[in-house]
């Protein structure tokens, strides 16, 4: 069952909060996280999203994303960092 991020934004306003969330998760073997509620992003949502997968590889893991917002992928790919999360794979599908 994935991991739902149940908020309609991630931005440096709430990305610290989230951080945390995530690492607990991902602690507890969680590496699925569903970001379809997402709406609204900034910069730091890939950032996030980075830190998320260093945590989950450092578990033995890999981040699993799934309803990835466009403008996620769009900032990550202008960032050169889309395979980093997978992101690329999914796009080429």
């Amino acid at each position: 069952m994935p991991m739902n991020i149940e908020t309609a934004s991630i931005t440096n306003a709430n990305a610290g909060d989230l951080l945390a969330e995530g690492r607990a998760a991902i602690a507890r073997g969680e590496f699925d996280f569903d970001l379809s509620a997402v709406a609204e992003v900034d910069t730091a949502a890939v950032a996030l999203l980075l830190e998320w997968q260093r945590q989950a590889i450092a578990q033995g893991g890999r981040l699993r994303l799934s309803g990835v917002p466009a403008d996620v992928a769009s900032l990550a790919r202008l960032y050169g960092v889309a395979g980093l999360l997978d992101l690329d794979a999914r796009a080429a599908t």
